[in-house]
C-alpha cells in the first residue's frame, strides 16, 4: 500500500472518529480489483467502484466512469494519476464536478520510466499533460518540489492554482519506548544493547543501483548496513517492506559479509510505529521521493533520519533530527554519517508535539483537503 492509500485511510479514520456531519468519500479503483484497505474503507461507508483502466477497456471505462459521476453528485474529483488524470477527465467530460484535482505523489524520475520508454508512451504523456491544462481546476502534490519536477510550473499551467497538499497521519504517541525497544529486540533474537537501523519501504525489484525501476535504493541501503555493521558490532538492520525478487540476491551479499543474523528482511509490517520507537535511526537513501512521509513519521517518533539529498526538504519538521547525504557518496561514507547521526539524543515528546502542530498532522491535513473540496459544493 502506497502513501496515497495510507493517507486517504487516515483521513477516513479521522472523519469516522469525528462522528456526524462527515464528508462522503468514494473511491474509483482503476486497477479493477479489491486491494489492501478496501474492507476497512467500506466500514466507514465509502463506496468503492472497481473499473479497470487500460488500453483494451477505454470505451467501457469511459461509459462506466460517466455513470459513476452522474449518479454520485460529487463536489470534487481528486485524481492521483499525474498525467493520466488528464485522460480520465477527458473521458468524464460532461459529467465532471466543479473541482477537478490532479495530485502527484511519485518521484519525477518515474516519468522517464513510465512514459519515456517508447514513443507511444511519450506521446500519451504529452497529450495527458495538455488535457490536465484544459480540465484541471487545481494541481496538488505531496510537496511543492514535486509539482515543479513534473513541469507543472510551465506557462501552460499558469492559470491553474498549485499547492502542496501534504499527506497526514495520526501523531499519537506509542506507549513506553523502553518496553517497545526490548520487545522488538526479542522478536529478532538480538541482544538488549543492539543498535537498530530501520529501512522502511518496498524492496526494489533489482539489487543494482542503476536499475530504472529502483526507487527506494534497497541494494545501496544493504551496502550501507554492511559497512556500518563492520564498524560497530552493535549495529543491526531491519528492512521493512514488501519483498521482491532482489531479496535472495541481497541476502547472499549479507551472508557473504557475515551479517545474516544482524541484517533482516521483515516483509510488510503493520507495526511500523513500533519499529520506529525501537530503532536508533531511519535510513532513507531513496533515488527520488514525492515527499517521503516515512521521514516525517520517524520525526514524530523522535527518530533521527539519514536521507538522500533528492528527498524534498519539505519533509523537515524537526531540523536537528534530519540529515542529508548525496547519493554520489560511497557506502562507507554513508555508514560513517549514519553512525554519527544515530548517536543523537532523542526528545520524543518534543518532536511529537512539533509534528502534531505541523501540516502533516491528520487534523490539519484533513482540514486542508476539505477546504479544497468545499469549493465545489453546490450552494
Amino acid at each position: 500500500m502506497g502513501g496515497a492509500e495510507t493517507w486517504l485511510m487516515e483521513v477516513l479514520r479521522f472523519w469516522h472518529r469525528k462522528g456526524s456531519n462527515v464528508p462522503q468519500f468514494d473511491f474509483l479503483a482503476t486497477g479493477g480489483v479489491p486491494t489492501y484497505y478496501d474492507e476497512e474503507a467500506k466500514k466507514y461507508e465509502a463506496n468503492i467502484y472497481y473499473l479497470r483502466y487500460d488500453r483494451s477497456r477505454l470505451v467501457s471505462f469511459a461509459r462506466g466512469f460517466k455513470e459513476i459521476l452522474r449518479n454520485g453528485g460529487y463536489a470534487a474529483i481528486h485524481d492521483h494519476s499525474d498525467y493520466t488524470a488528464g485522460w480520465h477527465f477527458l473521458m468524464g467530460k460532461g459529467a465532471l464536478p466543479a473541482v477537478r484535482i490532479v495530485h502527484v505523489h511519485n518521484p519525477a524520475f518515474h516519468i522517464r520510466y513510465n512514459y519515456g520508454v517508447t514513443m507511444t508512451r511519450r506521446f500519451t504523456a504529452q497529450i495527458g499533460k495538455t488535457l490536465v491544462a484544459r480540465y484541471a481546476t487545481h494541481i496538488t502534490g505531496t510537496s511543492r518540489q514535486v509539482i515543479s519536477e513534473y513541469s507543472f510550473d510551465s506557462s501552460r499551467f499558469h492559470h491553474i492554482p498549485k499547492l502542496a497538499l501534504h499527506c497526514g497521519f495520526d501523531t499519537t504517541l506509542f506507549g513506553d519506548i523502553t518496553t517497545t525497544a526490548q520487545s522488538v529486540r526479542r522478536e529478532f533474537n538480538w541482544p538488549k544493547d543492539a543498535r537498530i537501523v530501520l529501512v522502511a519501504g518496498r524492496i526494489d525489484p533489482s539489487p543494482d543501483f542503476g536499475h530504472p525501476r529502483n526507487h527506494k535504493n534497497s541494494g545501496f541501503a544493504v551496502s550501507i548496513g554492511i559497512e556500518a555493521a563492520r564498524s560497530d558490532p552493535n549495529i543491526h538492520m531491519i528492512l521493512a517492506g514488501a519483498v521482491s525478487p532482489a531479496v535472495p540476491v541481497l541476502q547472499k551479499r549479507i551472508a557473504k559479509a557475515g551479517f545474516a543474523e544482524r541484517i533482516q528482511f521483515a516483509g510488510v509490517r503493520n507495526d511500523l510505529k513500533r519499529l520506529m520507537y525501537a530503532s536508533d535511526i531511519l535510513l532513507f537513501p531513496s533515488r527520488g521521493e514525492g515527499l517521503g512521509m516515512v521521514a516525517v513519521e520517524a520525526q514524530a517518533a523522535g527518530l533521527p533520519v539519514l536521507a538522500s539529498t533528492v528527498v524534498p526538504r519539505e519533509c523537515i519538521v524537526v531540523p536537528e533530527l534530519v540529515r542529508f547525504e548525496p547519493l554520489q557518496r560511497t557506502a562507507d561514507e554513508w555508514a560513517a554519517a549514519l553512525l554519527e547521526h544515530a548517536s543523537r539524543p532523542r526528545n520524543i515528546a518534543a518532536a511529537n508535539q512539533s509534528v502534531a502542530a505541523s501540516p502533516f498532522a491528520i487534523e490539519n491535513s484533513a482540514r486542508a483537503l476539505i477546504e479544497l473540496y468545499k469549493q465545489g459544493l453546490r450552494t
